[in-house]
């Protein structure tokens, strides 16, 4: 309960890397901003290190017990800070040169930060603060293009995250005024008793808010908007990174309501419309980076399920956990291959990628089925850890709707698939192929086959239901 700067330290290294790459992009000639993007890896790396050094010490909480060292903080910030730079990655090619381009390093410093706080903190203020500081940069790299498309998308963003920024703000205010407290560990204890319906009221505000950021139903509206109509690298970091905190966030948050609140119900029903709406809504689109989009919005549902069941098994936090870091490298794999062939926005225009580019072709095939969940990939050990902490949470029935809706994924993930496998038509070359994002796209792929295997291997040696 002391205040502890290097307990921050990975923060800290976000926080001055973002204020030295704008400095340093504000000096820099167009021609070497390269510096900038330097100085924003630099940054990423020091803040993964000292985040994995952080996972060896105890778990507490500091600044008054309102900020968590734990291994769900170590998980966000690992996860945060590999997703930020693979974003950086895929993203040379668009980037390089142009005029924006410290600023975009700065601003992704800047919504990685916002990310890593949401998901540690451990009050209400502090992850009012958080939800801000992680909006307010997406708000500017959504409309960096400034394009007619990436104005609208900004501004519906801006919008609703005003609208759900005011609802969470208005839950914290009556969850306070509930529990008279606004660190979770007093609210623990402060809202045992209080009216269910007021409760309930202050538990939907923050949680809209949180959904916003994830890109759930009800806050889901900007998320294919921004997909298509934002440059690649932040189209790739809006639908991964936000998630990874919010999504920590509402767990830290529902598991220290009282059980007198029918939450469960309230985020498994929230589970089962955003997963169902966003595979109905991904049916019919034919641009990629829309599709994508839509795509996130449905994996948020699955997402959901540990959250469904927090306090009930033990197993929650952990596949919660693991599903969002395979989730994050699945979805950038899939976004750099688009990063990597900017000219194949149509699906039918993917026709004959295969044969321009097999190593991406490739990449996409496990990207795809991976964000269904086949087996060796990452997302498919994340989904089977996600579901038997449903199932064994007592919510059988969302895991039912939830393997639908992953059969039914299958779908739109395949008619991307089938034209890229079709013989060109004429004398197709590669499209100019761009170098960076193709070696991200290509790396992201072996991540991911590299995270199933070895998780398939190392769950059968542990207890429990997975483990036999």
């Amino acid at each position: 309960m002391h205040s502890e700067p290097l307990a921050l330290l990975p923060e800290i290294c976000l926080l001055v890397g973002a204020v030295t790459t704008l400095l340093a992009g504000s000096f820099l000639p167009r021609e070497r901003q390269w510096g900038a993007r330097l100085v924003a890896t630099a940054a990423l790396v020091a803040a993964g290190i000292t985040a994995a050094v952080a996972l060896a010490g105890p778990a507490r909480t500091v600044y008054g017990g309102t900020f968590a060292v734990d291994t769900a903080t170590g998980a966000v910030r690992l996860v945060v800070a590999a997703a930020t730079l693979l974003v950086i990655g895929l993203g040379v090619d668009e980037l390089a040169g142009t005029r924006r381009e410290s600023e975009t390093y700065a601003l992704l410093l800047l919504g990685a930060l916002g990310a890593t706080v949401m998901g540690s903190t451990t009050d209400l203020l502090v992850l009012a603060v958080a939800f801000l500081l992680g909006s307010i940069p997406l708000y500017g790299l959504v409309g960096m293009l400034r394009s007619p498309g990436a104005a609208e998308a900004a501004l519906k963003t801006y919008l609703l995250g005003a609208l759900f920024g005011i609802l969470l703000l208005l839950g914290t205010t009556v969850l306070y005024g509930l529990g008279g407290a606004t660190a979770y560990a007093g609210l623990a204890t402060g809202l045992e008793g209080a009216p269910v319906a007021a409760l309930a009221v202050g538990l939907l505000g923050v949680l809209a808010g949180l959904v916003f950021k994830a890109g759930g139903v009800p806050g889901h509206f900007w998320v294919p908007d921004a997909a298509q109509a934002a440059g690649t690298p932040a189209a790739a970091f809006l639908t991964t990174v936000p998630k990874v905190g919010a999504l920590v966030a509402v767990f830290r948050l529902v598991d220290v309501l009282p059980a007198s609140a029918d939450w469960p119900l309230l985020v498994a029903v929230l589970a089962a419309v955003t997963m169902t709406l966003g595979n109905l809504a991904a049916f019919a689109q034919s641009d990629v980076r829309r599709l994508l989009g839509w795509s996130t919005v449905s994996q948020v549902g699955y997402l959901l399920l540990p959250v469904a069941v927090a306090g009930r098994t033990g197993e929650a936090l952990p596949a919660l956990l693991f599903y969002l870091g395979a989730y994050a490298v699945t979805n950038l794999a899939a976004f750099a291959v688009v990063a990597a062939v900017p000219d194949r926005r149509g699906l039918e225009e993917s026709r004959g990628l295969a044969t321009a580019s097999p190593w991406l072709a490739g990449a996409l095939v496990v990207a795809l089925l991976g964000l269904v969940g086949t087996p060796p990939t990452a997302v498919f050990v994340g989904k089977l850890t996600v579901f038997t902490a449903a199932w064994d949470g007592g919510l059988a029935w969302l895991v039912v709707v939830a393997a639908a809706n992953t059969v039914a994924s299958l779908f739109y993930y395949l008619r991307w698939l089938a034209p890229v496998f079709r013989r060109p038509e004429g004398d197709a070359g590669d499209g100019g192929t761009r170098p960076f994002a193709s070696v991200a796209a290509v790396l992201a792929a072996a991540c991911i086959l590299g995270l199933g295997l070895a998780a398939g291997a190392v769950l059968p040696l542990l207890d429990g239901p997975l483990g036999g």
